[in-house]
């Protein structure tokens, strides 16, 4: 194993029925008022802004709703949520929802206190210290990015529709909240969705990691996946299943909480890299998009690490080949047509985008490879041509 530190400072409240425990939780933080961000209209539809305000309202915590967050959130409505969280005074933040608003909640987080402009931060210009970001809370309806467990957040640019990242550990939620029934109404696309997304996380180190002996790094991976696409099957065939819902929620949080990766030694994120310009340029939902890129950039690597690719067509997808090439073509195939299966799109014509989109995002892409060190040999042309496998 190589060298790593490790620290979450994340506490997670598991359970059907702990969304009722968020005013305690958040009043035990010291927090007195909170922007309450979230999305468009679904947790009023299901209950849960009812049951997360009646809870404020007992533990005696104050709150101002911030809601309109989009499925891709702008940097626009974060920096207007940081202004209305400095008017309110508020003294922390809520966020309800899935990836997305947690994604939002925390750019709020740090521009409500950032003496730089928060799009300096996602740009690399600026870096947060020490108190200058509000403390944060979550409840999770929607599992897929692992955004509860981390400190990572991606906002898109609205007028260059560049999306990018910043992770540190001051954004970290302090506590997080994950009560399986806030997800039972989630549509089946989105469940495809959120595969797509979890696996993706869990899948992008193990393959993309130096050669070394790891089973236990190894085995994490394979356990999620294995665990992801078991819970999805289960929550597609029958929606009210709370054990399969309650699995995958943990299992995406696990995804991404950067545990699994821990001892690895370098690893990167080309899948993401290449999607992030399909949601910011085109607005295809992030996990939608991995479903794309993901085999692609599969079927790309495997000619310079096709032991890593066959070594996840075995042990995640029961693949018996025994020659390495077959066996990673084997896997790419059967992975691609399950995500199809469960409802993603797995081609770009699938997104309604084809050959002539390819150049801007290729374009895109590699700028953000150069931006997270990603590897020199992602430029435009290689972006492209990955890109060129997914048509």
């Amino acid at each position: 194993m190589f060298p790593f530190s490790y620290c979450n400072p994340t506490k997670i409240v598991f359970g059907n029925g702990t969304v009722t425990q968020t005013g305690a939780e958040v009043a035990a933080l010291g927090l007195r008022h909170v922007l309450l961000v979230y999305g468009q209209s679904s947790i009023r539809r299901n209950g849960v802004y009812d049951a997360v305000t009646a809870s404020l309202k007992a533990a005696g915590v104050a709150w101002t709703d911030y809601p309109g967050v989009s499925p891709n959130p702008l940097l626009s409505h974060a920096v207007a949520g940081a202004a209305q969280a400095r008017a309110a005074g508020a003294d922390g933040i809520l966020a309800v929802g899935g990836g997305s608003v947690l994604d939002e909640a925390k750019a709020i987080a740090l521009g409500a206190r950032a003496p730089h402009a928060v799009w300096d931060y996602y740009e690399g210009r600026a870096t947060l210290g020490p108190g200058e970001a509000l403390p944060l809370a979550a409840v999770l309806t929607l599992p897929a990015t692992g955004s509860e467990m981390n400190g990572g957040t991606v906002i898109t640019h609205d007028e260059t529709r560049e999306k990018r990242a910043v992770i540190h550990p001051l954004l970290n939620p302090k506590t997080s909240v994950l009560d399986p029934e806030t997800t039972l109404t989630v549509p089946p696309t989105y469940v495809a969705y959120s595969a797509s997304d979890a696996i993706s996380h869990t899948i992008e180190s193990y393959l993309t990691r130096p050669p070394a002996f790891l089973p236990v790094q190894d085995g994490y991976a394979e356990g999620v996946v294995r665990a992801i696409m078991a819970a999805t099957e289960r929550i597609l065939a029958a929606p009210g299943d709370l054990e399969a819902r309650g699995a995958m929620m943990w299992a995406a949080t696990l995804a991404w909480n950067f545990l699994g990766s821990c001892g690895v030694g370098p690893w990167s994120t080309p899948a993401h890299m290449l999607e992030h310009p399909l949601s910011g340029l085109h607005n295809v939902p992030h996990g939608a998009g991995l479903a794309v890129t993901g085999p692609a950039w599969m079927t790309w690597e495997c000619r310079r690490r096709t032991d890593r690719v066959a070594a996840f067509a075995r042990r995640m997808l029961d693949v018996s080949e025994a020659d390495d090439a077959a066996a990673a073509a084997e896997g790419i195939a059967r992975f691609r047509a399950w995500l199809k299966r469960i409802g993603n799109p797995v081609t770009l014509a699938d997104c309604g985008l084809g050959d002539a989109q390819i150049p801007e995002l290729a374009r895109h892409a590699a700028i953000l490879a150069q931006a997270w060190a990603t590897g020199a040999e992602y430029t435009e042309e290689t972006c492209a041509a990955i890109l060129r496998l997914a048509r």
